[in-house]
């Protein structure tokens, strides 16, 4: 899944959907730096936590 994730684009992750949408700020191998809405910045082991890209709203853009 890392492989397609791009710095810029919006992912949530599945086992967590409480901390809303994330923004991909940047990706090195299975390792995703995402911040998300209500949790932050994290890091995700893409190899081991499902993330669903999506198309974020406008009012989810700013």
């Amino acid at each position: 899944m890392s492989a397609s994730l791009a710095p810029g684009q919006w992912v949530r992750l599945t086992a967590a959907p409480e901390w809303g949408l994330g923004q991909v700020q940047s990706v090195a191998g299975v390792r995703v730096t995402v911040n998300f809405e209500h949790a932050g910045k994290r890091l995700i082991q893409a190899d081991v936590a499902k993330l669903e890209t999506v198309d974020p709203a406008p009012e989810n853009t700013r």
